[in-house]
């Protein structure tokens, strides 16, 4: 019998791992310093104050752009066999708009297949942009996260603002940090969550791409927003 998945031990080690290949070994240890035995059994409290000194450091240690680069590169990812049909397609056609478009196809049969959602709850995520493909805007793309889907239900009937951003973030780390009084955690943080995207249009387009948390639940915001500049696209950049 396989072992249970941890996911503490598994996001451990990716962050270790990145920030190892990219700020070095003495970095790397001062900064995962106390988290050498954490696992899923590891009280949420000390999970969360470890969490917050440890992005804390990695901001003061390490540049913004290593940071982005560190955590979201720590990111679950959409699997890439997934997304095969739609990078053969834009190897043949080299046509973001309609790559962008099977992006979104694949996205609502998620939705209706997986999710189940009724036609409500479809069209109201549908409607308002939100999920895998988000909205293209010229030279970028706005993506914003839908809800936990295991809290979905939870989510549309919670009126609370604070107990909605609970169950909307995917991150149990983040959403453990939400609960817990007083807990401040960086925003820095969702780069993570940014990596999810940054993964997806790298492995179409096959050519690096630049990512932007613009809000996340962590500076006050109720969704989670991020930019996804295109490089092929002229000016995809801001400079």
């Amino acid at each position: 019998m396989s072992e249970e998945f941890d996911f503490e031990q598994y996001w451990l080690n990716k962050f270790s791992n990145n920030l190892h290949k990219l700020a070095g070994q003495d970095i790397k240890e001062e900064i995962t310093r106390g988290s050498e035995n954490f696992s899923d059994a590891t009280s949420k409290k000390e999970i969360v104050s470890w969490s917050q000194k440890a992005i804390d450091k990695l901001e003061s240690l390490v540049d913004k752009e290593k940071c982005i680069d560190i955590m979201t590169k720590c990111a679950c990812q959409y699997p890439k066999k997934d997304l095969q049909d739609i990078k053969k397609r834009y190897e043949v056609t080299r046509d973001i708009d309609l790559v962008h478009d099977m992006l979104q196809e694949k996205f609502e049969l998620f939705l209706k297949d997986d999710l189940k959602l009724n036609n409500e709850d479809f069209n109201f995520v549908v409607n308002k942009g939100w999920g895998l493909a988000g909205i293209k805007q010229d030279n970028k793309i706005i993506a914003t996260k839908i809800p936990k889907s295991g809290y979905f239900i939870e989510y549309m009937k919670e009126s609370d603002p604070e107990k909605k951003k609970v169950y909307y973030c995917h991150c149990p780390r983040v959403r453990d940090a939400l609960k817990t009084p007083k807990a401040r955690l960086s925003p820095t943080y969702c780069y993570c969550g940014a990596g999810f995207y940054k993964g997806i249009w790298e492995e179409i387009l096959q050519k690096p791409v630049r990512v932007e948390v613009l809000e996340t639940v962590l500076n006050g915001g109720d969704l989670c927003k991020i930019a996804i500049y295109l490089p092929e696209l002229k000016n995809s950049v801001p400079k």
